[in-house]
């Protein structure tokens, strides 16, 4: 008999069947020094690396839930400031509007990440959020405030689908799953924010100004850090800049972990390269049945929320 190793607890099999087992593990030589054999290779790579490149990333985010709940408290001060006090439908519109611009710009955030990298995409969703949120700041109108929320709107759908696929990129495969969520996170964070930011409101005068100015920095700081940010190693493996690629990988990973990456990168590009679907084909055939089941699973799942509410 042997002993397989596992990573919580051990587990005897049969010697035949550990003979065969490629996953068996076998305890690594002591080196002279008193360390394992082939240790710095088999460690994975450091989470340490990647993580300033994440929390740059999900500034966006930040700024997405920011942006939603900034209106919530002032909403009162800037209908009486702005002269629709009692029109529901401005008040609605001063709301909701910022989403019908990050409709627009999740439309294009995939060809933007594409088309100028993910970096530029960053700080392209950045500037109308600045210029917007000066804009929402400024102006006197309701005309003034819907246009500058539209355009807050604009990048507050650009950023965030870039920032999951960009720190889907930069993180090591053992935190991948953790760094993921701080996209929704960060986007808690910001709704949490922007109501402590608008507690002022009622007792100082015209503070929702200030609201929004608050909104501006964020979006600023974030333009300027990605300036020293990598760039994702996966665009610029596309892009044929293979070179760049594992400057990259160096930077987040490690030398060590250089070749290894690239290899797997190299791999799911030829796997992403064997079959390709068309949107079509989601409605019949093979794809048809998988899409059709998670449409039912999400169509019985709020049938149950909805039993449910009072």
């Amino acid at each position: 008999m042997r002993w397989k190793l596992g990573t919580a607890a051990y587990k005897r099999v049969p010697s035949r069947d550990a003979a065969m087992d490629p996953d068996l593990e076998t305890p690594a030589e002591k080196t002279p020094d008193g360390g394992g054999g082939g240790a710095g290779a088999g460690a994975g790579p450091s989470w340490r690396r990647s993580l300033p490149h994440v929390c740059v990333a999900t500034v966006t985010s930040f700024l997405f839930g920011y942006h939603t709940g900034v209106v919530n408290e002032p909403l009162e001060s800037i209908s009486a400031d702005l002269g629709f006090a009692g029109n529901t439908l401005a008040e609605g519109l001063v709301v909701s509007i910022c989403l019908g611009g990050a409709f627009v710009g999740c439309l294009f955030s995939g060809s933007v990440a594409d088309g100028i990298g993910r970096r530029r995409a960053f700080q392209l969703s950045t500037l109308p959020m600045i210029v917007g949120a000066a804009l929402s700041a400024l102006t006197n109108s309701l005309e003034g405030m819907l246009f500058g929320r539209l355009l807050v709107g604009a990048g507050m759908g650009l950023g965030p689908p870039v920032a999951s696929l960009y720190i889907t990129e930069v993180s090591p495969p053992s935190v991948r799953g953790m760094y993921g969520s701080f996209v929704q996170i960060a986007t808690c964070l910001g709704i949490l924010f922007s109501l402590l930011v608008g507690t002022p409101v009622k007792d100082i005068d015209r503070w929702w100004r200030v609201c929004f100015w608050v909104s501006a920095v964020p979006a600023v700081l974030q333009a300027i850090a990605m300036e020293f940010c990598v760039e994702s190693p996966q665009w610029l493996y596309k892009c044929g800049r293979t070179n760049e690629a594992e400057m990259q990988f160096e930077k987040l990973l490690g030398p060590l972990h250089v070749k290894s990456a690239m290899a797997e990168l190299s791999r799911s590009e030829r796997g992403d390269d064997g079959e390709s679907v068309k949107f079509s084909e989601l409605f019949y055939g093979r794809h048809f049945n998988g899409t059709s089941c998670r449409l039912c699973r999400i169509f019985l799942l709020q049938c149950d929320l909805i039993s449910v509410l009072p």
